[in-house]
């Protein structure tokens, strides 16, 4: 009882995402003796549902994040996994099977309303008994409310997309995790760690509604409102699952692209640009917009990296709107000078 406790308490400590998911599975791991536990990430991409695993713990070792090779692969197909796709299909609160190893596994699917996001599945050699699952699914119902806590906390109330200060937090984790300390800039630099950093980076891109104002001043606000929403949807459908999508606020969104090279990121902005272009909006008809995107360097301050991205932005609206100009090449070209100081930066 008093290990329980203990890990209620540390579940309902947290504020972030990252340790919940570390925090559930190390505590399943210890309340039921499993040999594995992961949390599994389920994401529908073009119609498809694909499972990736986010942590794991395994028995005998400390919980993690999941690294993966090839972050742009949204994962395994939910069809590779026959027992759950019936659970969730069926809206069912856990699914079990034997492997041809002998192992049991154990789903526990996270049910917030009828969606499922999230999965927690744990390997035993020998199946649970009645009390035991009891026990673990008093863990899942503690897991299920704190990510909805978190979750109310961190998205915008009308697109359900992610708030602004969840970009705020979000931005200064990815600087701070690729700014690497002296020792290790010191170290030698393998082939494939140089080839990585050379070719895909990290990008921000910022994004404005055309004649937004316009919406609103000749179909009203409910019209305005629902028009965000479809482009929340357009966003949500056009960027990869590992991307971050961020209302910024009014008719601005901000996207987080991950690991991607300047060629494949020009490739989706434009694909969700032209998918926007391309919808019909109920009684407004053709809305477009326009997107100012930089890379992301981990030794620039945030204002910085906004401050130039909001100015591709800015020549994008100028310079006849439903454009994605791309903030370095805007300055190669010599069609924006940039002065920076240490905490601003001054456009002419």
């Amino acid at each position: 009882m008093d290990s329980l406790l203990k890990h209620m308490v540390d579940m309902t400590g947290h504020r972030d995402h990252t340790m919940l998911d570390i925090s559930v599975i190390s505590a399943v791991q210890e309340l039921a003796a499993a040999s594995q536990t992961r949390v599994l990430a389920l994401t529908t991409v073009r119609g498809q549902v694909f499972v990736r695993s986010r942590a794991i713990i395994v028995a005998g070792s400390v919980a993690r994040m999941e690294e993966h090779i090839d972050p742009t692969l949204p994962g395994e197909p939910l069809s590779d996994y026959p027992a759950l796709a019936a659970c969730i299909k069926r809206h069912e609160a856990s699914a079990d099977t034997l492997c041809a190893d002998g192992r049991h596994l154990l789903w526990l699917p996270i049910w917030i309303g009828d969606q499922v996001t999230t999965c927690l599945e744990i390997t035993n050699p020998t199946p649970y008994t009645g009390a035991t699952i009891q026990v673990i699914g008093g863990i899942v119902s503690v897991y299920r409310n704190f990510q909805n806590l978190l979750d109310y906390s961190e998205r915008d109330s009308l697109t359900g997309l992610l708030n602004r200060k969840t970009f705020d937090d979000q931005l200064a984790k990815i600087l701070q995790s690729r700014g690497e300390p002296e020792a290790e800039k010191s170290r030698p630099v393998d082939e494939e760690r140089r080839h990585h950093t050379d070719t895909e980076r990290q990008w921000l891109a910022v994004i404005d509604v055309d004649h937004f104002k316009l919406v609103n001043d000749k179909f009203g606000h409910l019209y305005g409102d629902e028009v965000l929403i479809l482009i929340a949807n357009q966003l949500q459908s056009s960027f990869r699952s590992q991307d971050r999508i961020f209302r910024f606020g009014g008719e601005e969104f901000v996207v987080l692209l991950r690991s991607i090279t300047l060629e494949n990121a020009q490739k989706i902005i434009d694909r969700f640009r032209t998918n926007v272009e391309a919808h019909d909006f109920p009684q407004v008809g053709r809305v477009t917009v326009s997107v100012g995107f930089v890379s992301i360097n981990a030794y620039e301050a945030p204002v910085i990296i906004l401050g130039r991205a909001d100015q591709a932005l800015y020549y994008a609206k100028s310079h006849g709107r439903n454009l994605a100009c791309h903030y370095d090449e805007l300055v190669a070209k010599g069609l924006l000078t940039t002065i920076t100081s240490n905490d601003t930066a001054e456009f002419f």
